[in-house]
């Protein structure tokens, strides 16, 4: 009915990205360490000030925003977001 060889030669095979292409999903990767890492150290500060009932949500989420935006920088740092 069909080859499946021919299927996995196809699935393997990446179109080559262009500089353009590189340099958007570089800002676009940096903009997005920023928004998360900002928005975590925002939680931690009260910046928006959440009444006292939520501040086990604010330190919980602020930390997490926070781990997630630097493992983020780790991955741009290393380009293993350019090979997903």
């Amino acid at each position: 009915m069909y080859n499946s060889d021919e299927d996995d030669s196809r699935r393997n095979y990446r179109i080559p990205e262009s500089k353009s292409q590189k340099a958007v999903r570089t800002i676009f990767g940096i903009v997005m360490i920023l928004i998360y890492v900002g928005m975590g150290v925002l939680l931690l500060i009260n910046f928006f000030n959440w009444t006292a009932n939520w501040a086990w949500t604010r330190y919980v989420v602020g930390i997490v925003l926070i781990i997630y935006g630097l493992w983020r920088a780790y991955r741009q740092y290393k380009g293993i977001d350019s090979r997903l």
